[in-house]
């Protein structure tokens, strides 16, 4: 009977799963759509994010994972038991594979049992947890096995993880629950003050994605029209933001995550931070994708930065080698 090696990046934004020799089988948004009645789910993935922000007194919209941790562990079964309804067949079974989950390096004991759980929910006996911060950095392939420290800063949906590797393990690492959906509250939280409109995530997220920068000088301040609902007339309207507007809601936001990135930097060993003036720091997941954020954490640090060259899938493309060499890498957690 044939069993698989399963990598899952559990994320707050999407849902990634790896499966040995098939690659990246999924990889889409971190939603469900249930029916309120019946409390099963009827869409899942790319189009649950149709819906969201629509549903009626029949459906509801959930998101498994908020801030990096299981919200709804229902939801994430229901995501996980999609995927590997398309890959049983003949001569398979799930229950006797290897499923390795993805995490926050600050998650906490209870959040890792619940991750624990939702892979005995699902049948496997087999699972593994390690921390998102090294998969990612074999995904994007730095070789952390070698005596020489590696940094890398995770900027995901949910939470931002900070780590320094060498050896083939995390030294140093800190995490906060500032990351991109954090940066989405903060742009409806904006609109609302500043133009008295109310805004749903979809929009605030279109914003981000158009208008994000860290730059400190803009050659040119873009604009972006946008539709919401105004506070006073409860009517619909639009308004146009400035890029130089949210680059503003950008920079507070990363002043937290600026903090944890030094605080890492401090307690880092010596011998260790000497590595990081040659290897300098890789930024990794979505955050990495914001213009102008090379620039600022290397006036931030110092260092050289450098650009995840797959920033979005790097922490489920680590799974593959960590499941291939998991008899060296991993440590089965205990219950």
């Amino acid at each position: 009977m044939k069993a698989y090696q399963i990598g899952v990046d559990l994320g707050t934004s999407n849902i990634l799963v790896y499966v040995n020799s098939k690659d990246i089988i999924f990889n889409e948004p971190s939603i469900v759509v249930f029916d309120i009645d019946s409390n099963k789910p009827i869409a899942i993935g790319r189009a649950a994010n149709r819906m969201l922000g629509k549903e009626n007194k029949k459906i509801k919209a959930v998101k498994p994972v908020e801030a990096g941790a299981i919200a709804n562990i229902d939801a994430s079964k229901a995501i996980l038991e999609h995927v590997f309804s398309k890959l049983k067949g003949k001569n398979v079974e799930i229950e006797k594979s290897t499923l390795l989950i993805c995490c926050p390096s600050e998650m906490t004991l209870v959040e890792r049992n619940a991750l624990l759980n939702l892979g005995y929910k699902l049948g496997i006996k087999n699972v593994f947890i390690e921390q998102e911060v090294k998969s990612g950095a074999i995904g994007a392939g730095i070789d952390i096995f070698v005596p020489k420290a590696h940094m890398i800063i995770d900027i995901g949906g949910g939470s931002t993880d900070i780590g320094v590797l060498s050896l083939g393990d995390i030294v140093v690492s800190d995490s906060i629950r500032i990351a991109g959906h954090y940066i989405d509250k903060a742009i409806i939280k904006y609109v609302r003050f500043k133009y008295n409109m109310e805004i749903g995530e979809k929009t605030a997220e279109n914003i981000k994605i158009k208008l994000a920068t860290l730059r400190k000088e803009l050659k040119n301040d873009k604009e972006y029209k946008f539709a919401g609902k105004s506070i006073k007339s409860h009517s619909p309207c639009k308004m146009v933001i400035k890029q130089s507007e949210v680059r503003d809601i950008l920079l507070k936001v990363f002043d937290a995550i600026s903090y944890k990135v030094n605080s890492v930097l401090r307690v880092t060993p010596p011998e260790l931070a000497a590595d990081l003036l040659e290897n300098g720091i890789l930024v990794n997941g979505g955050g990495a994708l914001i213009d102008g954020i090379n620039e600022y954490f290397h006036t931030i640090t110092g260092l050289n930065i450098r650009i995840s060259h797959n920033p979005l899938t790097a922490v489920a493309e680590g799974t593959k080698y960590l499941l291939q060499n998991k008899g060296n890498y991993l440590v089965k957690p205990k219950d």
